[in-house]
């Protein structure tokens, strides 16, 4: 019985040492990376990002000592689904607490969205339409002429003062992380290089629609391309119109007589690429200029709905063309 009595004692004093020793090891988890004043980081929390995702990032980017602290800080302090989406400014002098409360009170950043398939010129006319006062348009477009193709579209967070050095810089960035080295085996493998890709897939991006379509009319242009065939894409005479105020649209619908126009864009007079992209396509639409179907189409067109039709030979996409456009 004393014997008993005696391992019952040892094993409630051991869990009274686990437990204090438990607080005191998250007490430590709690204090700031550092003691001493450190220079604070932007760190941006995407829409929707989990809060394990969030905490894991904050210890990889060396602002909190674990990532367990900072969910268990969160549901100690009612924070669960108040995390804001944002940029927020953090040093790693601040507590995990110091942290979490920063993160619900959101920020003053603006979210832009750039769909694919924009040029240039439209993104900076929406830039100019946010609130970011030291964005000049004109810039812009100055700093971009080279990089039409390449301001990867996508959802960002600007801060209020970013210029368009900034944003330009930000863009570029984003596609060398997602393209040039996201996709950097598919490139390496490709027969094409990396300038020839953009220019097909900026125009891939404004024939077809959905993944396994751009595929398929990649895999036509690039056999058009193959053969010395004019690729004849509609979206290449759009871009040599460019703006149409009548109709307050940068991709107004080419009319016959443009496939005239005395253009190194137009692909109806000119076989092969373009000389630079017409666009800024998405990721999909570059793997899918990457990734293209194994056919022996070489036609494309979409009827009065927006469905694709497909042709082998000049006589059935004559007959496509009787059947859905005439």
């Amino acid at each position: 019985m004393i014997l008993k009595k005696r391992i019952i004692f040892i094993i409630f004093g051991l869990g009274l040492l686990a437990l204090a020793a438990g607080f005191i090891l998250l007490s430590q988890l709690k204090r700031p990376v550092t003691s001493q004043n450190a220079d604070p980081v932007r760190f941006t929390v995407p829409r929707g990002q989990a809060t394990s995702v969030i905490a894991d990032r904050l210890h990889e980017a060396g602002l909190i000592r674990h990532p367990l602290v900072f969910q268990i800080v969160i549901k100690q302090k009612g924070f669960s689904g108040k995390l804001q989406a944002g940029s927020f400014e953090i040093s790693p002098d601040m507590t995990p607490v110091e942290i979490a409360e920063l993160m619900t009170q959101g920020t003053e950043d603006i979210w832009v969205t750039i769909p694919e398939g924009w040029r240039r010129e439209q993104i900076a006319s929406s830039l100019a339409e946010h609130e970011l006062p030291a964005f000049d348009e004109a810039e812009f477009l100055s700093l971009t002429v080279q990089s039409e193709g390449k301001l990867f579209p996508d959802t960002y967070l600007f801060a209020r003062e970013s210029t368009a050095a900034t944003i330009q810089a930000i863009l570029l960035n984003t596609f060398e992380s997602k393209v040039t080295q996201g996709l950097a085996k598919e490139i390496a493998a490709a027969d094409q290089d990396i300038d020839q890709i953009l220019v097909m897939a900026s125009i891939v991006e404004r024939e077809a629609r959905g993944y396994e379509e751009m595929r398929h009319v990649a895999a036509i242009l690039w056999n058009r391309v193959e053969l010395g065939m004019p690729l004849q894409a509609d979206a290449t005479l759009q871009y040599i119109n460019g703006y149409d105020e009548e109709t307050d649209n940068w991709w107004p619908q080419p009319l016959a007589a443009d496939k005239s126009l005395n253009s190194p864009y137009n692909t109806y007079l000119n076989p092969g690429l373009p000389p630079r992209p017409i666009s800024n396509p998405g990721y999909d639409a570059i793997k899918a200029t990457l990734n293209p179907i194994s056919t022996s189409d070489l036609y494309y067109l979409h009827d009065r709905s927006g469905a694709i039709h497909y042709g082998r030979t000049l006589e059935e996409h004559n007959a496509n063309v009787q059947r859905y456009l005439r």
